[in-house]
């Protein structure tokens, strides 16, 4: 007969084997807590709805993760670990976990175990997470395998699901801060320099130790600038742009509203430092290597329509990612992005780079160091890639701060020897601006024979047929190899405030096209990304990793899958997309394709007449 006391001893059991007891800092209870705030938690959490208090088998917490907790529900019989609808509390172990889960995650991130059996022979745990203030969980963590509590918090924070959420909510703060901001008067093109600045003297502890005790506003902006001074004199920035960049962060002195004597002015600076060291490098110690700096760029920039007018869209991160991955990027790429803006695909390179290092100093150095090829024309922009550089404390000994069509691109590949080129170039403006291709040809004269470049770009060049992207297309086929073309999704700088449609081409330097060899074209439209009312494109329902890796497998692979990937050999007066030739299969087509479609097109002509913002748009959408 099944005796549930074998197993609460057998989980004791493996507590015991994880130091979860001996560990000062970790508390276990069982069927109730002390701490009052659990206890108000799961005040009405009865599994019989009678409104008494909830009792789960294990409350585990620790002083070392306050925000953590994790909740345990046994049962003898492994038949009864899970249910199918995950909704039968009483009866299955996973089920009451997350029962008990849903009521703790409203202030707490919560682990919910479910475990059963009576032996060592036979017993099961299953995982999932609930984070605060979330109603949905999420399986994580290996089954049948107890953890010590370090790596539960680890793996929890470094989780897809705890990005997503820890990103939504930057992305808040950043629409907070970008209203504060305008509030005060601080002009669009300076709250970028505003925020990295604070980033950069930030990274001073004396000042970070010290700034709430200085006794006036002059004090604090004059020891703000001498640690920005400070970290730049300390960077290995060339000696050349550290007097640029310096001058560039000198407003800081001379701002009024910064330079506010009042208390209330005083008041306002203090927090801005504190909040930004809280909500954007609390991020970035958690999350690193993510161009934080260029999300603080788009929101403040957004509604002023600067980047549209200087041809500047900002990548999305995750596109940053795929394209690293497409490229094939490792700890011995040498990655040149010849149109660097904030540095947001050096900074992912970066990124990939150090962890295929897998911790090897030297190596590591030398990514830093010697790998990571930048060459920025916007003065701004280089002030800010930079500082994102320097936030992270990487990759800016090679940022050049030119006209990349005014660099030898014959001395760049002999000094560094590039094999991946990495690159969003400016996009025209109304037909004005140097072509997109070019820039792509720049990077490409860059790279060693053989590198691979991939590079972001308005779908109309390489469908044009006639024009002088055409002949440009005609010079990329005669000197370099077409590998594979990517159809993006359709709104991906929504975030931006830009409508331009996109693709990714990837690219092999220095070997011709062959007349007979196919090209990859993939229909990558569906990232997964979902637009929210105030919170623009982001990965709402998770699915971007395993969306990400269908993908890099299928070009990898070049995989020819029905409506979505295709191989085509093409000339320059072909059309580079997939939509050219893939066959639809009409007999799939359903009333709710058309609906999406006629919505789709609705908003599309909304947006085009200027008449709504993404807000109102989401609020029509969800009512149609």
């Amino acid at each position: 007969m099944a005796n549930e006391s074998k197993t609460m001893n057998l989980f004791r059991k493996k507590l015991r084997e994880k130091n979860y007891y001996k560990d000062s800092s970790i508390l276990v209870e069982e069927q109730s807590s002390d701490d009052r705030k659990i206890k108000r938690l799961l005040a009405n959490a009865s599994k019989s709805d009678n409104g008494n208090e909830g009792k789960p088998d294990f409350i585990i917490s620790s002083a070392r993760y306050p925000d953590l907790l994790i909740v345990v529900e046994c049962k003898a019989d492994i038949q009864k670990q899970e249910s199918e609808t995950k909704d039968s509390i009483k009866s299955y172990a996973v089920d009451g976990a997350l029962f008990y889960a849903s009521f703790l995650s409203k202030e707490f991130d919560v682990i919910a175990i479910g475990f059963s059996g009576e032996t060592e022979s036979l017993y099961r745990i299953t995982h999932y997470i609930q984070l605060k203030g979330e109603k949905s969980h999420h399986k994580l963590f290996n089954d049948n395998e107890l953890l010590d509590i370090d790596c539960y918090n680890y793996g929890l924070l470094h989780s897809d699901f705890k990005f997503n959420q820890d990103f939504s909510k930057l992305i808040d703060y950043t629409k907070e801060l970008n209203m504060t901001l305008q509030n005060k008067k601080i002009k669009e093109s300076k709250r970028g320099l505003l925020i990295s600045g604070i980033l950069i003297a930030l990274k001073d502890e004396r000042f970070k130790a010290e700034y709430r005790n200085y006794k006036t506003t002059e004090q604090i902006v004059n020891n703000m600038y001498a640690a920005i001074c400070l970290e730049l004199d300390r960077s290995d920035v060339p000696e050349r742009n550290k007097e640029s960049l310096k001058s560039g962060y000198e407003f800081i002195k001379t701002n009024t509203v910064i330079n506010n004597e009042s208390p209330e002015g005083k008041r306002f600076l203090v927090n801005l430092i504190a909040e930004s060291n809280e909500h954007i490098n609390g991020f970035m110690v958690t999350h690193k290597y993510i161009d934080t700096v260029s999300q603080f760029y788009v929101e403040f920039l957004r509604y002023a329509n600067n980047d549209k007018g200087l041809g500047i869209v900002l990548t999305p991160p995750h596109i940053t990612e795929l394209f690293v991955e497409l490229a094939g990027v490792n700890k011995d790429s040498v990655v040149i992005d010849n149109c660097a803006g904030t540095g947001g695909f050096l900074v992912s390179a970066m990124k990939k780079m150090l962890a295929d290092a897998n911790g090897d100093i030297a190596k590591e150095n030398d990514i830093k160091n010697k790998q990571l090829v930048g060459i920025e024309f916007d003065d701004d922009i280089y002030t800010l890639l930079i500082s994102n550089m320097i936030v992270h404390r990487d990759g800016r000994t090679n940022i050049t701060l030119g006209d990349c069509f005014k660099i030898d691109t014959e001395e760049i590949r002999k000094k560094f020897h590039p094999t991946v080129g990495l690159l969003n170039p400016p996009y025209k403006n109304k037909g004005k601006g140097t072509e997109e291709l070019a820039f792509v040809l720049n990077n490409l004269s860059m790279l060693e024979r053989g590198g691979k470049c991939v590079a972001i770009m308005p779908v109309s060049c390489v469908n044009d047929v006639t024009g002088a992207s055409c002949v440009l297309k005609q010079e990329i086929l005669e000197n370099h190899t077409l590998e594979a073309v990517l159809s993006l999704p359709e709104e991906l700088f929504v975030n931006s405030n830009v409508n331009t449609v996109t693709c990714a081409v990837v690219i092999t330097a220095g070997i011709p096209h062959p007349d007979n060899k196919k090209t990859w074209f993939g229909y990558c439209r569906n990232d997964g990304f979902v637009k929210k009312k105030n919170k623009g494109r982001i990965d709402a329902n998770h699915t971007w990793q395993q969306i990400k890796k269908e993908w890099t497998d299928a070009f990898i692979n070049k995989e020819i899958i029905p409506e979505f990937s295709v191989m085509q050999k093409v000339t320059a007066r072909d059309e580079w997309c997939a939509e050219a030739y893939l066959q639809t299969d009409y007999s799939r087509l359903t009333l709710d394709d058309y609906m999406e479609t006629v919505r789709n097109y609705f908003l599309f002509n909304m947006k085009s007449s200027g008449n709504t913002d993404i807000s109102e748009e989401e609020e029509l959408y969800e009512t149609m």
